[in-house]
């Protein structure tokens, strides 16, 4: 049975737990997702934890944002690590995230258009021009222009970012919610239906899975939906 297009985010307090989390849903999602927090605890160890023997893909979410040649040098230092992909910030620029690009040419560099958390209202308080499916769109476009395959948009964005891009971009969108659980921290949400149905291709699901009492039984069951409703194998 083909993994569910899900990446699992593993935000646990202590490495243990993450591993332990990743050996219960790589059964049942393509992708694990390791945070700047973790990775930061644990360095590099992480990854080849939560990778354990699977094939599982692993999506290193580190939002590098800095100089050129700053982030050229962090991404080449990960890349031998081997991440299915890498998370930049759209707002560094053209150039830097050609750098990362350049730097890591086996990994899939993400470009993180607007945070799932901010709203329109956080946008105007940055001095951003919005709204934020605009601002979505321009920094989608000044990605893709400087060489990123792959984009980090939320659910609600993925429409327009997909009509924007083409079909050849992977769409990576967080802020995904089975429904009736927990909007939490989110701003810009959607289940992962809608989510599959608007153009995603890798849906970013961390603790309606990972906080449920069995993550594996919970993760099985997004899947099992999604092949239900047919959208899995977009």
């Amino acid at each position: 049975m083909t993994p569910a297009p899900i990446a699992v985010a593993l935000d646990a307090p202590d490495l243990e737990t993450a591993a332990r989390w990743a050996s219960l849903v790589t059964p049942h999602v393509s992708t694990v997702k390791v945070g700047l927090e973790l990775y930061l605890r644990y360095g590099p160890d992480v990854v080849a934890s939560v990778r354990g023997a699977s094939r599982v893909q692993v999506f290193l979410d580190l939002k590098l944002h800095d100089i050129p040649a700053t982030v050229a040098g962090a991404a080449r230092a990960v890349a031998r690590l081997k991440p299915s992909f890498l998370t930049v910030h759209a707002t560094g620029g053209a150039a830097m995230i050609r750098a990362a690009v350049e730097a890591a040419p086996a990994t899939k560099i993400a470009a993180v258009t607007v945070l799932t958390s901010l709203g329109d209202g956080d946008l105007r308080d940055l001095g951003l021009a919005g709204p934020a499916s605009d601002a979505v769109r321009r920094l989608a476009a000044i990605a893709v222009g400087a060489g990123a395959p792959a984009l980090v948009c939320s659910p609600q964005e993925a429409a327009a970012v997909r009509a924007e891009v083409g079909p050849e971009i992977t769409l990576i969108t967080p802020g995904v919610r089975p429904s009736g659980a927990a909007v939490q921290d989110q701003a810009r949400v959607s289940t992962p239906e809608e989510a599959l149905n608007a153009g995603a291709d890798l849906l970013v699901i961390g603790r309606p899975i990972t906080g449920a009492p069995d993550p594996g039984a919970a993760a099985a069951g997004i899947a099992a939906a999604l092949r239900r409703t047919g959208t899995a194998a977009r």
